[in-house]
């Protein structure tokens, strides 16, 4: 986002605020240029079918939450993160419903590193914690950043395992960045930011609203290549993110547990729903290391493709796949093609080296 574009694109972030969906369809409306969108006419934006109340949040006084995030951003390490940006986390943009602005803090370089999502219970046993520690240092150590939601219990011992092993860990929060939360993370927090990164796609002064967490759960999955469950009862939020992960089409593992334990029912639940059983780090590495071999090998994206290469349809169906690898049942989704003519698509497009079949049925962009 252009920096005289920043002050606009902001007010309409407030603006909608969690119907980031709306916002997205709206830019794309107007060629990705927020001014357009403050100065359009309220029966254009009624014609698009939008509602008397979305119009006048459009219309609204937002200059208040603008200067607050943009002071934000002026400190040291801290970053806004727009959707068209590069340093857009390119698994996250895959999504259907991916942020279009993330608050950060931190280092940045960790969002272009491989990510694996590590969850679990709040409440969870001595021996869970123990094992979301040791699973999250093997991982990290493995070159894999650590993702998680920084809640106590596993996610915690996540974050403390991947530091400790010297690793990197990515924290995504269900309030702004300026309020820690829950308080006695203080220090990992701190620690976090100095070590890895701190995100949230809610703006500074959020405090700790309920539905906040399990609506961030989709961006600690949307990041990752595969989530991990560590003790999860049968309602948790944890089995939120599991879900969240399987219909982005990315892998889920579960650790087994004592048929005993309450707390490991729903990761039972998950690995006869057909997650993977994972018994040790080495089972997820190895299952996943073919295809961060794949990502780690790639070129940087090219800035544009060639008009002439290919027709417009082929052009959209190209920037659905994007520059990590993304399998047909997503593509499916993103595009509203049948199969068959996915198919076809997709075989030209690689006919034309502007993709490339990547392991377990994926297909990117080169």
């Amino acid at each position: 986002m252009h920096k005289d574009l920043l002050p606009d694109f902001l007010h309409l972030c407030h603006s909608f605020a969690t119907r980031s969906q709306a916002l997205l369809q709206l830019l794309e409306h107007f060629n990705g240029d927020p001014r357009l969108i403050r100065q359009s006419d309220p029966d254009e934006l009624r014609a698009l079918g939008f509602m008397p109340r979305a119009i006048a949040r459009v219309a609204a006084n937002q200059a208040r939450q603008v200067e607050r995030d943009l002071a934000w951003a002026q400190a040291e390490n801290n970053h806004l993160i727009c959707y068209d940006d590069k340093a857009y986390p390119a698994l996250l943009r895959q999504i259907s419903d991916f942020p279009p602005l993330l608050y950060a803090s931190g280092d940045l370089d960790l969002l272009r590193q491989p990510q694996i999502a590590i969850v679990g219970s709040r409440r969870c046993t001595p021996g869970g914690a123990q094992t979301a520690f040791d699973f999250a240092a093997s991982l990290s150590a493995a070159g894999l950043g650590v993702t998680s939601g920084m809640a106590l219990g596993i996610d915690t011992e996540a974050h403390r395992g991947a530091l400790h092993a010297g690793g990197k860990t990515l924290a995504v929060t269900g309030t702004g960045l300026d309020v820690i939360y829950p308080r006695r993370n203080r220090e990992l927090a701190a620690a976090i930011r100095q070590n890895g990164l701190m995100l949230s796609e809610f703006p500074p002064g959020t405090g700790a609203r309920k539905p906040n967490f399990p609506q961030r759960n989709r961006i600690i999955s949307g990041l990752s290549l595969a989530t991990l469950v560590v003790e999860a009862a049968q309602r948790s939020g944890s089995l939120v993110t599991a879900r969240h992960a399987a219909d982005q089409g990315r892998e889920v593992f579960a650790v087994p547990g004592s048929i005993h334990n309450p707390q490991t029912r729903g990761c039972h639940d998950l690995i006869r729903d057909g997650a993977q059983l994972a018994e040790r780090p080495q089972d997820i590495i190895r299952e996943l290391a073919q295809l961060v071999s794949f990502i780690n090998q790639q070129p940087d994206p090219a800035p544009v493709i060639d008009p002439k290469t290919v027709d417009p349809e082929h052009r959209r169906l190209l920037r659905a796949i994007g520059y990590d690898p993304v399998n047909c049942d997503i593509l499916v989704q993103r595009s509203g093609l049948t199969i068959d003519k996915l198919s076809s698509m997709l075989l030209l497009l690689e006919q034309n080296d502007l993709i490339q079949s990547a392991p377990g049925g994926c297909y990117v962009r080169i």
